[in-house]
């Protein structure tokens, strides 16, 4: 397989290229549905099914397996959306710098949808058909904003399977992923009422004043030590500076150990927010915890020795970490399913203007991957 993908690196990056320059924000439906298509037309060349999980306000998710497949053990898990706004691939589409590939969503995570939709040519081109029929897909179109309506789809789809692979990018240095926190996400908007500050300020119900109030009492919520972090990394609010605020808004973000403490937490965020400090202020709070913790548990250790298995046997030496960052490897871990994420290609800067993808990476990643299927499917024919 080494030697028909390092043929393909060129046809490799081309398809990067064109992924790469169709924004897919998560909020930009057409362009998320445009990229999945993209990737549809590829599979249907190779005999998957597409089937397409339609939705209204963010793109469809995509379910895909081999036409001729009967019960795959192994569940794959990609997202077609990025964090990057409409427009944006038209600043600064895709180009190559040196051994490094750049563009929006480059390598997080368009480098993944190359490296497994080539890690199954090769399967197919080796005529391993206990690997590639081994496989189910899952696309979904709103990880970056916290896959609400993927969420119960991805746990459904990955309920019996024996193996969960998390195509996020693999760590600089290259490093899987078996462990990460959990967390939320919560939208909180206050509600006041306009008047003068200097003519009539009694008349008027500030929203900073009650959204501060709810700041201090949120940031306290902190216990870094226990592994809970309460952050409040986004504040809005105000008309003008004689204008006592009618309105002001807050963006929450929660990170959690334990599956329990998401539980805790939650009740301490609504019960802050339940009644105002302000009189008169309206209260209102949106979202939840919608990620447990991806736990390294026995299950994780003995798929990822059987990954760093094949690692040596490429002659690569690949460690594991643990990250306070999300993903959608919580869904798989959180149906009993053993997981293991970071299995993209390397790169770095995600989220940010300078985002890349190491171009070496590309073929060996998707190497490494196209062994690690062709393993575990011989080792589920073998249990």
């Amino acid at each position: 397989m080494i030697d028909y993908l390092q043929s393909k690196e060129q046809e490799m990056l081309f398809m990067l290229e064109r992924l790469v320059n169709k924004d897919s924000g998560s909020h930009y439906k057409k362009g998320v549905d445009t990229v999945g298509k993209i990737l549809s037309n590829e599979y249907k060349l190779l005999n998957f099914k597409v089937d397409i999980v339609e939705q209204t306000d963010v793109g469809n998710h995509l379910l895909i397996r081999h036409k001729d497949a009967t019960s795959p053990k192994i569940v794959i898990l990609g997202h077609l959306d990025t964090v990057f706004k409409e427009g944006t691939v038209k600043e600064r589409p895709f180009k190559i710098r040196g051994s490094r590939a750049y563009g929006p969503g480059v390598i997080d995570m368009k480098g993944s949808h190359v490296t497994l939709l080539y890690a199954l040519k090769a399967l197919i081109e080796s005529g391993c058909e206990e690997a590639y029929k081994n496989v189910h897909i899952i696309y979904n179109s709103d990880e970056e904003i916290g896959s609400t309506t993927s969420h119960v789809l991805i746990e459904n789809i990955a309920l019996g399977k024996q193996y969960a692979l998390i195509m996020e990018p693999a760590r600089p240095d290259g490093s899987f992923v078996s462990a990460r926190r959990g967390g939320g996400h919560y939208d909180l908007k206050i509600y006041g009422k306009a008047a003068h500050a200097g003519i009539a300020p009694e008349d008027g119900i500030s929203a900073i004043e009650e959204i501060s109030h709810k700041i201090i009492k949120l940031q306290k919520l902190n216990r870094i030590q226990e592994g809970i972090n309460v952050n409040v990394g986004i504040v809005k609010g105000g008309e003008s500076a004689n204008v006592i605020c009618p309105y002001a808004e807050a963006v929450i973000d929660i990170r959690i150990d334990k599956l329990e403490q998401g539980l805790t937490i939650d009740q301490e965020i609504r019960e802050i927010c339940k009644k105002a400090d302000v009189p008169g202020a309206i209260i209102e709070l949106e979202g939840g915890i919608n990620r447990s913790p991806m736990v390294k548990n026995e299950g994780t250790v003995k798929l990822l020795k059987m990954i760093q298995e094949v690692c040596e046997e490429l002659g690569l030496q690949i460690t594991d970490v643990s990250t306070g960052g999300n993903s959608d490897a919580s869904f798989t871990s959180n149906v009993g399913v053993p997981t293991i994420d970071g299995l993209g290609p390397i790169g770095g800067n995600a989220h940010s203007e300078d985002e890349y993808l190491e171009i070496p990476s590309l073929v060996e990643r998707t190497l490494l991957l196209s062994k690690i299927i062709k393993r575990l499917s011989e080792c589920e024919n073998k249990s």
